[in-house]
């Protein structure tokens, strides 16, 4: 919900008629007060910004008070600066501060007294999820089939978490734009192909249980690769598991063979199923690997068709997240704990040693979840966690469809009899993930994210950054990348840098709107809303937008004429062109073609003027608390599987204050993601209880 035209009288009215209605004048003045004010654009005559209070007004029972994302959205906006708009009268900061610590407390109140809120109690594996999981049942080592979405392919052997270090240099490929790497059965089962590659959702990632689905089709699909992936005539050579599942000893008495299958079924279960598998679950697949050996059939391939149809079982397809139902906070069992876990660090299945404390019942101890969540994050399997979540947050899968004209920008292509088979955004997309990658690895505060001293580099982006057109190494497959210092900060971070800047532009220019839409998404977690369809584009080619004399921020200044259009750019245009120096690939320019001069100034949140990218960055070092929300955020959806809501709230606030004792460093906000009541529990009413 936007709130952009809600005038700054609403507030304290509509506080009053939160606090119970204890002032019986007051709430018989409210009505007056929304009509002159607020009414007018929200609820009377026309509905600005998705925002009718009056049939939140009108809603029983609880009024605007039982409208927890509404009042939640208030506080935001107050806090951010967005509300009252800039033409109306401004509070005090000691009046804001009060207005907003009111909020809050009404809205704790409310989720007290509310309904738990509903939760995806149950979801699909994605892609790359049931991807992991086989690899894990069954101890392969290599893909079961081809992922692009692991862009960065670790070729040297960097990625040792539990050195707390990351190397000096690292030798990596990038699957998802270096064709070679990836295409063919070099790395992975011959024979295996996979479902399609699940999409994130909007503002969201690929494992949200409200857009994994699961039709007919696609079961049969779970079945043929299945099937695909144990009769592979490589998968005894790459299975670690594949004897001590598969493969009977020399000599074994039928009778014998039995049991073995039994014992061996029951223990494969528990891993796929990620709990103690029951005796009639055991029974049931064992009856199947009895039948066909009955009829003549080997044990192993007796064994594969037991196995088979436990990987399309919906025990091993779907994540259990306890019940979701409405009512009291429930809190999730030590088994969907581990599931919880594992799927939010691992991208997979739990281990054994999960699986041990779930039967115990230990592992819900909030000591045993602390030094198991440390345990994980010292595994190689973290590199899980990059691969999904690292890539998805950046949205740097819009590298791939990244076209930067070939005429305008000839050396973004090299390679080949042509030079047009790579691209050098094989090397940009991979620079922030590695930053991303050490500054988990080496535990640095998350504002590194931001404003880094460091840098991984190869040798083409170093000459690129510096316009040096001089040849020198231009790896495809074994890229070496540098750790190289940050002198001048408008270079390093997720922010500025060559990806990012690429996948926001078009063929020809920069897209300043993309761009600010992109950091108020990503950084500041306040996407905006889409624009109207019926808003005209702006010439592709700036070339031609200059021969009027005018910049691409004057143009665009014209352009923005409906007032509706015109509060969402007030707030992302100042984001976009703040790096209105980088051009479409990247590369950093004083002006335009034409060499009319490139304005990046703006205001952050109303309050932080800035000149250029430099004082931008500082404006975001400032708001640093608001950064951490804003990832604490992105982290808490991701291990759970969902978009966040009201309920969520006082987690975060748990998240991000105990964080700021540790100066954000990020494993430690991912340790309170972990301890938090919404990740260990099925439902929230917004009170912690640890």
């Amino acid at each position: 919900m936007r709130l952009s035209r809600l005038s700054l009288v609403i507030l304290l009215p509509t506080i009053l008629l939160l606090a119970a209605c204890q002032d019986a004048g007051a709430v018989e003045t409210l009505p007056a007060a929304l009509r002159q004010h607020c009414l007018r654009c929200h609820g009377a005559k026309k509905v600005s910004g998705k925002v009718n209070l009056v049939k939140s007004l009108a809603a029983k029972p609880g009024g605007l008070a039982s409208d927890l994302d509404l009042i939640e959205k208030m506080i935001e906006v107050l806090s951010d600066g967005e509300m009252p708009p800039e033409d109306e009268k401004q509070p005090t900061k000691a009046e804001r501060d009060r207005w907003i610590a009111e909020l809050k407390r009404v809205l704790k109140h409310g989720l007290a007294n509310q309904p738990c809120l509903a939760r995806v109690p149950i979801r699909r594996m994605n892609r790359f999820e049931y991807n992991n999981a086989v690899k894990d049942l069954f101890e392969l080592q290599r893909d079961p089939f081809a992922l692009p979405e692991r862009i960065v392919r670790d070729i040297g052997g960097y990625f040792k978490p539990a050195t707390g270090k990351v190397p000096p240099f690292v030798i990596v490929g990038n699957r998802a734009m270096g064709k070679s790497q990836f295409i063919g059965t070099g790395n992975t089962l011959p024979g295996v192909s996979a479902f399609p590659k699940d999409n994130r959702a909007e503002h969201g990632f690929d494992n949200r249980g409200d857009h994994l689905s699961m039709s007919p089709v696609l079961m049969e699909s779970f079945f043929s690769l299945s099937q695909s992936i144990l009769n592979s005539p490589k998968f005894p050579l790459h299975a670690r598991a594949w004897k001590t599942i598969f493969v009977a000893p020399d000599g074994m008495p039928s009778a014998q063979q039995r049991a073995e299958g039994k014992r061996r079924l029951r223990v494969f279960l528990r891993r796929a199923f990620r709990k103690d598998a029951s005796k009639e679950t055991v029974a049931r697949y064992h009856q199947r690997f009895s039948q066909r050996l009955d009829d003549g059939t080997s044990f192993t391939e007796s064994m594969k068709a037991a196995i088979s149809a436990a990987l399309v079982s919906p025990r091993f397809l779907y994540v259990y997240s306890g019940s979701g139902s409405q009512g009291d906070a429930k809190s999730l069992d030590d088994f969907e704990l581990a599931s919880r876990l594992s799927f939010f660090l691992w991208n997979s299945i739990p281990d054994v040693t999960l699986l041990d404390l779930a039967s115990q019942g230990k592992l819900s101890d909030p000591k045993v979840l602390r030094e198991q969540a440390a345990r994980m994050l010292n595994h190689p399997r973290l590199k899980n966690f990059c691969d999904s979540f690292a890539t998805q947050w950046l949205q740097l899968d819009l590298m791939v469809s990244a076209v930067p004209s070939d005429q305008r920008f000839r050396d973004y292509y090299f390679g080949g009899a042509t030079g047009k088979i790579y691209k050098v955004g094989m090397h940009m997309a991979i620079e922030p993930l590695l930053l991303f990658e050490t500054v988990l690895i080496e535990d640095r505060p998350i504002t590194d994210l931001i404003a880094p001293d460091f840098s991984y580099q190869s040798d083409l982006l170093r000459r690129w950054y510096r316009h040096d057109k001089k040849k020198g190494r231009a790896e495809v497959v074994g890229i070496r990348f540098n750790r190289v210092p940050i002198k001048q900060p408008r270079w390093g971070g997720v922010i500025t840098n060559a990806a990012v800047m690429t996948m926001t532009s078009s063929p020809l220019r920069t897209k300043p709107i993309t761009r600010g839409a992109w950091l108020a998404s990503t950084i500041f977690n306040d996407p905006p809303a889409p624009p109207p369809a019926s808003v005209p584009k702006l010439e592709d080619d700036d070339a031609k937008l200059q021969k009027e004399g005018l910049t691409l921020r004057d143009k665009l200044k014209q352009h923005v004429t409906n007032p509706e259009c015109a509060s969402c750019h007030k707030k992302i245009d100042p984001l976009g062109f703040a790096l209105e120096n980088y051009d479409a690939v990247g590369r950093w320019r004083e002006t335009y073609r034409t060499n009319l001069p490139i304005d990046s100034s703006g205001t952050l949140f109303n309050k932080h003027a800035f000149q250029d990218v430099i004082d931008f960055k500082d404006a975001m070092i400032a708001e640093k608390d608001r950064f951490a929300r804003a990832f604490a955020s992105h982290l808490l959806s991701f291990a759970l599987g969902r978009k966040l809501d009201a309920g969520d709230g006082p987690s975060l606030d748990r998240i991000v204050a105990n964080s700021a004792k540790d100066d954000y460093r990020f494993r430690t906000m991912v340790r309170e993601v972990i301890l938090s009541q919404s990740f260990t529990h099925s439902s929230s009413n917004g009170v912690e209880s640890h």
